[in-house]
């Protein structure tokens, strides 16, 4: 089954137009106004970012994999789940700033390394080696 595309919502979708660099010029400029680069170190940030990723979570814990898709469907629990993945996004895009890390590369060079670790051909409906399920054809 293909993925569907991404929900619309009858809402202008920034992420069609927006460029990381945008967003990371937004966030540097919110650590800047506030002379927090002091406290923004790699540790710090990583620690923080894990932490928000466990808030996220929090949203979905106890949810059955149907009612956590539903949430999708609900315009409060979205807004809520939304500024979660928000904060989240914000320490990556602040410690890719700390750092210097051109975090469009990196995804580019993760998915060509993901490609050769997981072939379509293999890995097709699958989720890893323990799936005993024969490979979907391509």
């Amino acid at each position: 089954m293909a993925r569907k595309e991404f929900a619309r919502r009858g809402k202008t979708v920034d992420d069609d137009h927006t460029t990381v660099g945008e967003l990371r010029r937004l966030v540097n400029r919110f650590v800047d106004q506030r002379d927090w680069h002091q406290f923004h170190t790699p540790k710090n940030l990583s620690m923080s970012l894990a932490i928000e990723a466990a808030e996220l979570m929090e949203h979905f814990q106890w949810l059955t994999p149907e009612e956590s898709l539903a949430v999708a469907n609900q315009p409060d629990k979205l807004d809520r789940i939304g500024d979660e993945a928000a904060d989240v996004f914000c320490y990556l895009l602040a410690l890719a700033n700390e750092l210097g890390l051109d975090l469009a590369a990196a995804l580019r060079r993760k998915m060509a390394k993901n490609e050769r670790k997981y072939p379509v051909r293999q890995y097709r409906g699958r989720y890893g080696p323990e799936d005993r399920r024969p490979p979907a054809e391509a």
